[in-house]
């Protein structure tokens, strides 16, 4: 009687320090763990979403900054690997503290570049604190002298823009090297410290929130970006542009600072979880309660266990598996399926942006919040819906497959027709459109005398219809004000912008594309589109786990993932990139070198980018049907071999495997 009181009072005291002290809750580590989760993409995520303004701010090619969306995950890559080496050798909270200050520092210092850098420069046709000369028709006055474009082009504006690369490529890796231990040691100790009923919820919240967080990211760009970048170094008087100018610079670096302060302060609580904590217990369940007893000593003998493999023996036993799951067809093939669909992702998720600019003549915060309001939360519907209908059905592997191969072709049907859901080139004077074809970029008799600088770029839209790449190439001498926010009203006295007989005028800005109605037929087939293709997520995840060996689950997944990492999230961007770059049919220069493309052939735009998406559904489609083949071919040698149809019993009990889980993704 003694000892069972003692016992009793024994586990009501821990119970009562359990509620006191919320380190020792795996709820609340769960809650922290989304919380870090939810910041780390918003740094990660946040760059896709402001990728065309920075490369207007820096003149960067797509190519360039394809590469440095990419970056961070060359520093994730190479170490990956060893996690699931030193994840029971380490104390795994301390260690994702750890990684999320250095993904705090990266995204501080990827704002660092707007405070090293001077302030924001534009061509302009009224004279402001940038200069006193502007770029009107001036006749007689020297090139150098009208116009801004060559201003600041010193050799410490050349050393600058590289310091900006250099400074934005280290943040990015320091990125992928923070986020290395936070996902899989988040998992692994919610997975031994949480009850076993629970632990699935658990996972399926934090799985939820990776899907969620680069939405947040895409609607955090979009507010950033409706300031202007100097919003901390000039008054909102001193700016003559507005958010539809194609000049317009967002405040890029705002949305860095926010994010990477939620992830300073999320990494706080991490130096406080305990090492081992005592394991949940489900409520009504005596069955935890005796493990939570003896879960330490079950937990210091696995890791024992692990550290017998020594780091020698781990490096070559890793080839050894990586080698005989690369064998395995049906693996090999929806990794390959897989590296397809994120292939398309990352180039998507990078350019989609720029591509909705530049197509529909929209806006960056617009675009930015087209993509986190309708793109992504299609495809988190689509994950949703693939993962409640394998679980309806209780599908077996060949159904899982069937499933894909499904969706994956009514995505095909849909996504072929975006190919032609798009905008032609503008018309711009000199550059996509001349009267006589010996003239080259700018160089129109009617603005021969105005001496214009051929850097020049502030376009303007005649009342011929036609863009004109800056006043002074359409020969405009007089500009409009308007005294009360001094903004460009209208430019008069043209002389290239015909207008019944007599010189036309012009208004500040693009003439756009002109097709806006196709804009929303596009974006419903687009989502339509990732809301199929999302659907084969499930499925093809548990084609993998139920498809290798046992012992082989945890290092097959992590093979898959650096897979999909070196093949697909690392050249996915810089292909997209260098794929717009050969469209561009009018470079910037700046300090002669080429920056930012200025104007693309928005057919050739189109094609190469919504085409290499296409290629990419293809590849995923061909694989997921050659998998379907295999297992149908193995299902019938299955039935041959035994003289009867598939054993029921064994399709019920692959369909149980579903509900275990180890099996829940």
């Amino acid at each position: 009687m003694t000892s069972t009181g003692t016992k009793s009072s024994y586990m009501e005291r821990s119970q009562r320090t359990l509620c006191r002290n919320p380190f020792l809750s795996i709820k609340f580590f769960v809650f922290c763990h989304g919380f870090l989760q939810l910041s780390q993409l918003l740094v990660s995520g946040y760059l896709k979403s402001s990728i065309s303004t920075i490369e207007r701010r820096y003149g960067l090619s797509s190519q360039t900054s394809g590469l440095l969306a990419s970056f961070n995950e060359v520093g994730n890559t190479l170490l990956i690997v060893f996690i699931s080496y030193f994840g029971s050798r380490v104390h795994r909270p301390r260690f994702i503290g750890c990684g999320a200050i250095l993904v705090s520092l990266a995204g501080f210092l990827m704002s660092l570049p707007h405070f090293i850098t001077g302030p924001y420069k534009y061509d302009q046709s009224v004279a402001s604190m940038f200069s006193n000369t502007t770029d009107l028709c001036q006749p007689g006055v020297q090139e150098s002298q009208g116009n801004i474009s060559d201003a600041g082009c010193t050799p410490h504006a050349a050393r600058e823009n590289h310091e900006v690369l250099l400074v934005m490529f280290i943040a990015q890796a320091l990125l992928g090297i923070g986020g290395v231990p936070i996902q899989p040691f988040g998992i692994s100790y919610i997975d031994d410290f949480a009850s076993e009923r629970n632990s699935p919820l658990y996972l399926g919240i934090l799985f939820s929130v990776t899907v969620i967080g680069p939405g947040v990211a895409f609607m955090l760009g979009s507010a950033m970006l409706r300031f202007y970048v100097d919003i901390d170094k000039v008054t909102g008087g001193e700016v003559q542009l507005t958010n539809k100018d194609p000049r317009w610079v967002g405040a890029w670096w705002l949305g860095f600072l926010v994010a990477a302060s939620l992830v300073a302060l999320s990494a706080v609580p991490y130096f406080f979880f305990p090492r081992e904590m005592p394991k949940e217990v489900a409520s009504g369940k005596e069955s935890d309660s005796k493990k939570s007893e003896d879960v330490l000593s079950q937990l210091r003998s696995r890791s024992e266990h692990v550290q017998n493999l020594s780091l020698t023996k781990f490096i070559k036993h890793f080839p050894l598996v990586l080698l005989r799951n690369v064998r395995h067809p049906v693996y090999l093939l929806v990794v390959l399926a897989q590296v397809n669909l994120s292939a398309m992702v990352a180039g998507l998720a990078t350019f989609m942006g720029k591509f909705l600019e530049r197509q529909f003549s929209l806006t960056a915060s617009l675009a930015n919040m087209i993509i986190g309001a309708v793109n992504i939360p299609g495809a988190m519907v689509g994950i949703v819906v693939g993962g409640a209908i394998l679980k309806r059905f209780q599908m077996s592997l060949r159904q899982c497959s069937a499933m894909c191969v499904l969706g994956m072709f009514l995505c095909l049907v849909l996504a072929f027709p975006l190919l032609f859901l798009g905008c032609p080139t503008q018309k711009v004077a000199g550059v996509t459109y001349s009267e006589s074809s010996e003239f080259g970029h700018h160089a129109l008799e009617c603005n021969l005398q105005c001496n214009c600088p051929e850097k020049a770029y502030n376009p303007i839209c005649g009342s011929n219809a036609i863009e004109y790449i800056s006043p002074c190439s359409a020969g405009c001498r007089d500009v409009n004000i308007d005294a009360d926010n001094n903004s460009v009203l209208n430019y008069t006295n043209c002389s290239c912008i015909s207008d019944n007989g007599l010189m036309g005028f012009a208004r500040p800005g693009t003439c756009g594309t002109g097709c806006s109605h196709l804009f929303l037929p596009f974006v419903i087939l687009s989502c339509l589109a990732g809301i199929l293709a999302s659907t084969s997520h499930t499925p093809s995840f548990m084609l993998i786990l139920r498809s290798i060996q046992p012992e082989d689950k945890s290092f097959a997944v992590g093979i898959q993932f650096m897979l999909l990492r070196v093949l697909a999230w690392m050249p996915g961007p810089v292909l997209y990139g260098s794929a717009i770059d050969t469209t561009c049919i009018l470079w910037e220069k700046k300090c002669d070198r080429k920056a930012a493309c200025i104007y693309y052939d928005n057919n050739l735009f189109r094609q190469r980018y919504l085409g290499l998406q296409f290629f990419f559904e293809v590849g995923t489609f061909l694989c997921f049907v050659t998998v379907y083949v295999i297992l149908r071919r193995q299902e019938r040698e299955a039935s041959n071999a035994a003289g009867t149809k598939v054993d029921p019993e064994k399709e019920k009990l692959a369909g149980n495997s579903l509900k275990s889980p180890e099996s829940k993704v």
